[in-house]
């Protein structure tokens, strides 16, 4: 029996180390939720971390709400405390899977994958899907895409006087550069 669980630990964690992984702290995501005639509203969060484990295609970001900035700080003062309420809800996640996803196919030009999981906002997960171009050059994996979210979708409530001023669909974008660890 102790030779079994021995070799059970050995089987688990030799797959662990053997992962390869891929990550970065510096991952750039953005949003923007503008209406036509009224002010921008978009903002950038240029520390968001992800990690790649590039022998599965799966993946997971984080991303500190109150990392995001805006151009107007009026508007990143009202998105942190009524919108996002980020003393509440600090964090974004996101965890999935790249479909298809093969790195040893992986080349200089950019391919064309769709991602699909959960994405944690403001305390609540909803499944999304994003098409992203993902590359390989030096020994870096690069990846670019984006998805369209909805508000609404996870329980932000926009003020009645603003409402007007910011979209239905918030359109995401994201792009890491990863490399190996």
């Amino acid at each position: 029996m102790k030779n079994l669980t021995i070799i059970i630990f050995s089987i688990f964690f030799g797959n662990m180390i053997s992962a390869q992984k891929y990550s970065s702290k510096t991952g750039k995501v953005s949003f923007e939720a503008s209406v036509p005639l009224f002010e921008d509203v978009s903002a950038k969060d240029n520390s968001n971390t992800v990690i790649l484990n590039s022998d599965t295609g799966e993946m997971a970001s984080i991303s500190m709400v109150k990392n995001f900035q805006f151009t107007v700080k009026l508007m990143q003062e009202h998105f942190n405390e009524s919108y996002a309420e980020t003393a509440k809800y600090p964090k974004t996640t996101f965890k999935g899977k790249i479909q298809g996803f093969d790195k040893t196919k992986l080349t200089a030009n950019p391919q064309k994958y769709t991602i699909q999981g959960t994405l944690n906002f403001h305390g609540v997960d909803k499944a999304v899907s994003s098409t992203a171009m993902i590359s390989m050059k030096d020994g870096k994996i690069f990846m670019q895409g984006g998805f369209v979210a909805k508000p609404v979708d996870f329980k932000v409530t926009v003020p009645k006087m603003v409402m007007k001023k910011v979209a239905e669909n918030v359109n995401v974008e994201y792009n890491y550069t990863l490399v190996k660890q």
